[in-house]
């Protein structure tokens, strides 16, 4: 689509709510463990939720762990390293798992190739790594071919870009497929999906929502098939305000409604 998008609206309805969360709920940083939610957004997240039936789910490349920890003190259902694990609204886990003898031997090899690469990090999520380099770009092109040459030997697995970074995880896992999963078990099934996302990796779940007619957000610049444009993780906090209101105000007059129209028929 065009980079030039309009503002997704308020709205009201039976849908379903999917958020990414590094460039989406929270500003990026330098490094992956000074990222936060601030509380009075997890806040707006919880009452989301709430308005839509538990219908509201994080979608990241972060494992579940991590997605617990920065979404505390609530408890979402989650979709971690791009859907490879997932937790339904029963709190009950889906995993895709590699080779124990796999894991093993490409971690030892990307942490020897890394060393050479001053200033990348590895991240080990036990079935994909992500391989950093926001701290030095540089080595944008070393990081690529290294990542293209390991999954050229394992037919197994994929690489996925990002922003100053790659993944290399289990093939057909990503945030798409995560969705689709979701809006096949309640309380999403049957519900208009709405997913809010920033990178690279976010594309596969604009594709899977605008193919279910849903409502697609990018945030931030660059081509995307998402039918909306949000500039910054703060215009994703004022939309958010702004959504949750107008749905709570649209569920406080259709309780009055139906207490009105209770009470005629009584009478």
């Amino acid at each position: 689509m065009a980079d030039l998008l309009s503002v997704p609206p308020v709205f009201s309805g039976n849908f379903a709510f999917f958020f990414d969360l590094d460039g989406t709920l929270a500003d990026i940083k330098p490094q992956p463990d000074q990222v936060f939610v601030p509380p009075d957004v997890l806040e707006r997240l919880k009452r989301l939720a709430t308005l839509c039936d538990g219908a509201l789910a994080l979608i990241s490349g972060r494992s579940m762990a991590e997605l617990d920890e920065l979404a505390s003190p609530h408890h979402f259902p989650l979709a971690g390293v791009h859907g490879a694990e997932r937790r339904d609204i029963n709190g009950e886990t889906h995993r895709v798992t590699l080779p124990k003898d796999l894991v093993q031997s490409l971690e030892h090899e990307l942490n020897a190739k890394m060393a050479q690469l001053d200033g990348t990090q590895l991240e080990a999520k036990g079935m994909a790594f992500a391989l950093h380099y926001r701290q030095v770009p540089q080595h944008e092109k070393a990081i690529l071919a290294l990542g293209s040459g390991i999954v050229a030997r394992y037919p197994l697995l994929e690489m996925q870009p990002g922003k100053c970074v790659i993944e290399i995880k289990p093939s057909g896992i990503n945030k798409g497929a995560a969705i689709a999963a979701f809006l096949r078990e309640p309380p999403f099934f049957a519900k208009t999906p709405v997913f809010v996302g920033d990178d690279l990796t976010d594309e596969h779940g604009f594709d899977v929502v605008n193919q279910a007619q849903g409502v697609s957000v990018k945030v931030g610049a660059g081509q995307t098939q998402a039918q909306y444009r949000l500039g910054s993780v703060h215009d994703v906090y004022q939309w958010l305000k702004r959504l949750t209101d107008h749905q709570q105000q649209e569920k406080a007059r259709t309780n009055r409604r139906d207490g009105y129209e209770s009470l005629s028929r009584s009478i």
